[in-house]
């Protein structure tokens, strides 16, 4: 790449800042749009608490010097286990002022590619011209909604990435649907905040995740064989934790890795929480319409329920011809398999200098790539493409349980 060239970053979220941490380690000072953390502000309950364990929710930086332990010891605070969400946003914003200090927060509204170069039309109608751009733009277009439920209108019918805090329904009867950890965790929140709630579910029950049992030695010994990635199990998650593995994998296998990394599950934790909430499991919405007083729904049972809310924690469907900024000219060029993008080493699309990181990366690199652990081989990957390094064939992605504290500083 020249030494004048520019590199843009669509995105100021995890991804996004560990990306601009390792570019600037490499000696290239990207621009970064977008409001920090953006998307956790407005799209995630504020009552939250991370499924990720602490091991696997630094985000990544090269020198690491910006861990979440670093963070405790500069601000003198101390993260709860699990983590609230509110409290994992601090850490990110001062992650943020050591990495991306100038991040411009204005929203880029359309890119296109002219003569071998990214034009980015910016929300207050001003361009900046790019050789790369990184799209790390999150999951905010990809809420699923089941197609029973999804035309009704939001006052009705909500997902739980359209909320950032649920105590507006307390003293309401709401549904939610899904057997993950959103959905597990909304109705735990909306119980405590005085909501009547019910999950219904098509999985045949609620799978948990395994406790983390310091007392027993051999359940210790089971969780130190275990990827520090917390996706997966013993070998299905040794696999995703290996990116570069997984992307030279045969292509019938991936499917089956992903399928079993990021099936619903819920946090051992929020059992007890939700002890006191019906569940009703192996049953699918059939029907929706709206009623007097919320929403009339038929079970494919055939049993009717009418709550006044249905709040969808059904997950995300990647599609990347839904981000709104990419232009539909760019759209044609790239090539997608499902919704993905597929990606070349450095996280490179079939358009050239278009990088895609993130849950976008899943198709090719894994499902550790929706989580935050996924930014230790995303981002030394981009910034290895970038400055024109090879590759590493085997390169974890997750933060060393063993490291020399660092004196580098990025700031």
């Amino acid at each position: 790449m020249r030494d004048d060239a520019r590199v843009a970053i669509i995105g100021a979220g995890p991804y996004g800042l560990a990306c601009a941490a390792h570019l600037r380690h490499v000696g290239v000072e990207p621009m970064v749009f977008g409001e920090p953390m953006g998307y956790w502000r407005k799209h995630m309950p504020r009552q939250m608490l991370l499924r990720s364990r602490r091991c696997a929710s630094h985000i990544a930086d090269p020198t690491r010097a910006l861990t979440i332990d670093e963070f405790e010891r500069d601000t003198g605070t101390k993260l709860s286990e699990p983590i609230g969400i509110e409290s994992y946003i601090d850490y990110a914003d001062w992650f943020c002022r050591a990495v991306a200090p100038d991040v411009d927060r204005r929203r880029v509204r359309q890119v296109d590619r002219v003569d071998g170069r990214f034009n980015l039309r910016l929300d207050d109608g001003q361009d900046q011209v790019a050789d790369r751009v990184v799209v790390a733009a999150g999951l905010e277009p990809f809420a699923w909604r089941p197609s029973s439920l999804s035309d009704l209108p939001r006052e009705l019918v909500s997902h739980t990435s359209d909320h950032e805090d649920l105590a507006s329904f307390a003293g309401k009867q709401v549904m939610v649907v899904g057997a993950g950890q959103s959905a597990l965790e909304s109705a735990a929140i909306l119980h405590e905040v005085g909501a009547d709630v019910e999950i219904v579910a098509r999985a045949p029950g609620v799978v948990w995740l395994a406790p983390e049992d310091r007392t027993d030695m051999r359940a210790r010994m089971k969780q130190l064989m275990m990827p520090p990635t917390g996706v997966g199990g013993m070998g299905s998650g040794w696999v995703a934790a290996a990116p570069e593995v997984f992307r030279r994998m045969p292509g019938k296998m991936r499917p089956e890795i992903t399928r079993r990394c990021i099936a619903p599950k819920g946090s051992d934790w929020l059992r007890p929480r939700l002890a006191d909430v019906p569940m009703d499991t192996g049953r699918a919405v059939a029907q929706a319409t709206p009623s007097e007083t919320g929403v009339r729904i038929v079970l494919d049972d055939g049993t009717v329920r009418d709550p006044d809310h249905v709040l969808l924690g059904t997950g995300y469907a990647v599609d990347i011809t839904r981000y709104p900024f990419l232009s539909s000219q760019l759209i044609d060029d790239i090539e997608v398999a499902g919704g993905y993008p597929a990606l070349r080493p450095g996280f490179e699309s079939s358009v050239p200098g278009l990088h895609f990181v993130g849950a976008a990366g899943t198709l090719s690199f894994g499902p550790v790539m929706r989580f935050v652990v996924g930014t230790w081989y995303a981002a030394p990957a981009l910034a290895r493409r970038v400055s024109g390094r090879r590759q590493r064939v085997i390169r974890m992605s997750y933060k060393p349980r063993l490291v020399l504290r660092p004196t580098a500083d990025l700031t």
